[in-house]
């Protein structure tokens, strides 16, 4: 079971990111502080949703030239808002029922999700800027 490895935004140390216990954030070992927490949904969604900050999937592809245009703003957002936002990225071509499932139709679909419940959509690529905007009343 390979784990992604984050670099502290604080301090530089790099930590296994793991999954830590329902309610809690990953944090520094070396600094204690939050961890960027971005990851790729390895299990499906239903376990990535159990957290205890808002959780933001992206659904992509890797054909999906809007979805690298994503990608990199996806890892801002992580890094700026380590502890108080989870960010997901879920392949819709290795976890196709997850997409049926919530009724994504293109990519790229942003959902961000409190306490396991959708409750702001995206659709398409947009500047940071305007993302933040849509996603600040949740976080």
């Amino acid at each position: 079971m390979g784990e992604d490895i984050v670099a502290c935004v604080h301090c530089g140390a790099k930590n296994r990111l793991g999954r830590p216990p329902v309610g809690q954030v990953p944090v520094c070992g070396a600094c204690k502080k939050p961890l960027p927490w971005l990851v790729n949904a390895k299990e499906g969604l239903t376990p990535e949703l159990q957290a205890g900050v808002p959780v933001l999937v992206d659904f992509w592809a890797e054909w999906c030239g809007p979805c690298r245009m994503v990608a990199p703003i996806l890892e801002e957002l992580a890094r700026e808002y380590a502890g108080r936002l989870k960010v997901v990225k879920l392949n819709v071509d290795h976890h196709p029922l997850a997409q049926a499932a919530y009724h994504v139709q293109g990519i790229p679909t942003l959902i961000l999700f409190k306490n396991g419940q959708p409750v702001e959509r995206v659709v398409g690529a947009l500047p940071k800027a305007a993302l933040v905007q849509k996603l600040a009343p949740h976080l």
